[in-house]
């Protein structure tokens, strides 16, 4: 059973369509043949370094988002992991960049310091309940329907102040350019 090519560059005209985008403009914008772009779409050459950066920057990604799009343009599936960390209940999901978490926490359950960060940002978003949010320099209640972002290297604190359900998400920071 034939799977294509290992890296398919026909996402390229996908992400060019979907920006409104001709192959003239994408031509004009990159500095390159619009011969060279149309073999590329139909797989029909391979990408050098230069015109993979030169294409990315078009659509304002990276060269490295969009060989990651050529490599794979399926969709994921995974399944929830469930764990408790302190008091609180955790589902998490888990994709290059990015964690989502779903807790549950029961009014007067606090969480210091909770889940080992790295260089990311954290959201959280409240779902229902109220939640306390303590940073050494600055604290923040958030009722259902509000959100926060930090920089989750900050230390901070969780306290349930009406039993709350949570979406937070840990994304990674990007350092593209």
């Amino acid at each position: 059973m034939s799977e294509g090519p290992p890296i398919d560059f026909s996402v390229l005209r996908d992400v060019r369509k979907q920006a409104g985008m001709t192959l003239d403009e994408l031509a004009k914008r990159s500095k390159l043949s619009i011969a060279s772009l149309s073999k590329l779409e139909r797989n029909q050459s391979m990408v050098g370094i230069d015109t993979l950066f030169r294409i990315a920057r078009v659509f304002g990604l990276s060269a490295s988002d969009l060989l990651s799009l050529a490599e794979s343009r399926t969709a994921h599936i995974k399944q929830i992991e469930r764990y408790q960390s302190g008091p609180f209940d955790f589902e998490k999901l888990s994709w290059q960049g990015v964690d989502l978490f779903h807790a549950s926490g029961k009014v007067g359950h606090s969480l210091k310091h909770p889940e080992a960060h790295g260089d990311e940002h954290e959201i959280c978003w409240v779902r229902s309940g109220r939640v306390h949010i303590a940073f050494s320099h600055e604290e923040h209640t958030l009722s259902p329907g509000e959100a926060i972002k930090f920089d989750a290297v900050l230390p901070h604190t969780y306290e349930i102040l009406e039993d709350a359900q949570l979406i937070i998400a840990h994304l990674t920071k990007t350092h593209r350019f």
